[in-house]
């Protein structure tokens, strides 16, 4: 019996060492997917560290230099009281990286692969009662549904944090963002974790079927065992394609609610802000760099996840090309 247990460890991890070897080697020969990822490594690295990147403050003001076109003090222009565009649009991207990440680490990640595990290993009631709930999110469209839930959220959470700054005599958390941070990841994790669960409960019924976990269920393996180390691995290459598709998609919902007024406020910089004050024709024609770096920004992150989740795709599952 001991024999026959590490014959089918040992066998699962060679096979599992195997396909993601060559998973990489497929990765690293794609040119468009590592363009995409060092494209998206840059960028959210220059965001994490934009106060170190950063050549000014973002609230950094200089009326005598309002409006200026692109140059090399500043390589994006200065917009309408002088602060610097390229400074700006880093601090933008660090609040797309803290939102999206945040969002997908909960909603995508921890809520859609755990709940998607349960439904799919223990089916019955568990399934149908995550299933049904899921089913209820889809029935409305993303964004609408993150609107409503930012919109209600927002006011009740506010007073909240005020009330808790008044009785602590911690101030400034407000006007940290931190409240508009929670409610805009908050809000999209919430709507994120349907699809993710869904795709994982698809491949838990395929995979509770297999050789491998008949095996070691005939072996007295627990239901946790199974589920960490036979099936969870297994997971893996469907739900990094889904992380690199739903990183593109809640980066541009973010930008939606910031661009509606519901996302993250000023004094903090948001890509979706900056579209939104400067989003008329007459700045297009008068200053145009006021919304094309913004919105030129925001196309190449949600272009890059697109593009990289079709080369994560091709490497990790070369059989569906």
């Amino acid at each position: 019996m001991t024999e026959l247990r590490s014959l089918v460890n040992n066998q699962h991890s060679a096979r599992s060492r195997s396909l993601w070897t060559n998973a990489f080697h497929r990765l690293v020969r794609n040119k468009k997917g590592m363009v995409c990822l060092i494209t998206l490594v840059v960028i959210y690295t220059a965001g994490i560290f934009a106060p170190l990147v950063a050549p000014y403050g973002y609230d950094q003001q200089d009326l005598n230099i309002a409006r200026q076109a692109p140059s090399w003090e500043h390589p994006f222009g200065t917009d309408r009281v002088g602060r610097d565009m390229f400074s700006r649009i880093l601090f933008g991207i660090r609040t797309t990286v803290i939102v999206t990440v945040a969002a997908m680490a909960t909603g995508g990640l921890l809520l859609g692969i755990v709940l998607g595990l349960i439904s799919g290993y223990f089916g019955r009631l568990a399934e149908g009662v995550i299933m049904r709930v899921g089913e209820v999110f889809l029935a409305f469209p993303d964004i609408l549904l993150v609107i409503l839930i930012a919109a209600t959220l927002k006011p009740r959470v506010t007073d909240w944090v005020f009330h808790v700054e008044q009785s602590t005599g911690i101030g400034g958390i407000v006007r940290s963002g931190f409240v508009d941070y929670l409610v805009v990841f908050g809000a999209l994790a919430i709507v994120s974790w349907v699809g993710m669960a869904r795709v994982v409960r698809g491949q838990v019924l395929i995979l509770k079927q297999s050789q491998y976990v008949l095996a070691a269920r005939a072996l007295g393996a627990s239901h946790l065992r199974i589920i960490l180390r036979h099936i969870f691995p297994n997971l893996l290459p469907p739900v990094i394609v889904m992380v690199s598709v739903g990183m593109g998609s809640i980066a541009g919902s973010e930008v939606m609610l910031s661009w509606l007024g519901l996302g993250v406020q000023p004094p903090v910089p948001s890509l979706g802000a900056m579209i939104f004050d400067n989003g008329n024709i007459g700045v297009l024609r008068s200053d145009p760099h006021l919304l094309l770096f913004p919105v030129a920004t925001v196309a190449i992150v949600i272009f890059s996840f697109n593009l990289l989740g079709d080369a994560l795709n091709d490497a990790l599952n070369p059989r569906g090309r």
